[in-house]
């Protein structure tokens, strides 16, 4: 790999001034670190966690073409093996997943965005969140109404792992960030 963490982190910059974006990318990158060890037997953390990073880079100012101009960028940049883990994750392109990497990305990406909608309405945060509230969220539809549950259920599906433990695996990755993440809570 030749895309460095600083690299990464100015095209992302460059692309994406959402503060929201900006918070869900390093989320995601966070996660995938995590997941490289527990989904990855023997990946890269720095690869995964660049992943996670970069996934959205491109959806701030091109929503309509996401996530081409990003896939693109990787390509030039010699990261295949990242560039078709975001490509897959779109999953109106119907690509199939070529790793590990690919699914996990698929599974982090929805799931974080949603573990950090149910932190922000917590007053403790992320403190005391169990897979058990996720799931009661998950419910009310009106509820992170943007967030795609099939996505969700099907990721997780693809990848083979249990509901409620990777949710938790989630959160316990998530939590020792609380605070630069903003889900901490109202202490």
């Amino acid at each position: 790999m030749t895309l460095t963490h600083d690299r990464a982190t100015e095209q992302l910059h460059a692309w994406t001034t959402n503060p929201s974006l900006l918070n869900h990318a390093r989320a995601v990158e966070i996660v995938m670190r995590a997941a490289a060890s527990k989904y990855g037997e023997g990946a890269d953390p720095e690869v995964w966690g660049l992943t996670g990073l970069l996934h959205d880079a491109d959806y701030d100012q091109w929503p309509e073409e996401h996530p081409k101009r990003i896939v693109d960028w990787l390509r030039q940049q010699g990261e295949e093996e990242i560039a078709c883990a975001v490509a897959f994750h779109q999953t109106a392109w119907g690509l199939p997943p070529k790793g590990p990497m690919d699914k996990a990305l698929l599974a982090c990406d929805e799931l974080a965005g949603f573990v950090v909608a149910c932190c922000l309405v917590r007053p403790e945060g992320i403190a005391s969140l169990e897979p058990k509230s996720v799931k009661k969220k998950l419910k009310d539809k009106a509820f992170a109404a943007k967030v795609d549950r099939d996505i969700i259920r099907s990721s997780m599906e693809l990848l083979g792992v249990d509901f409620d433990e990777h949710v938790q695996f989630l959160i316990a990755a998530l939590r020792p960030h609380a605070g630069e993440l903003g889900i901490a809570g109202k202490k």
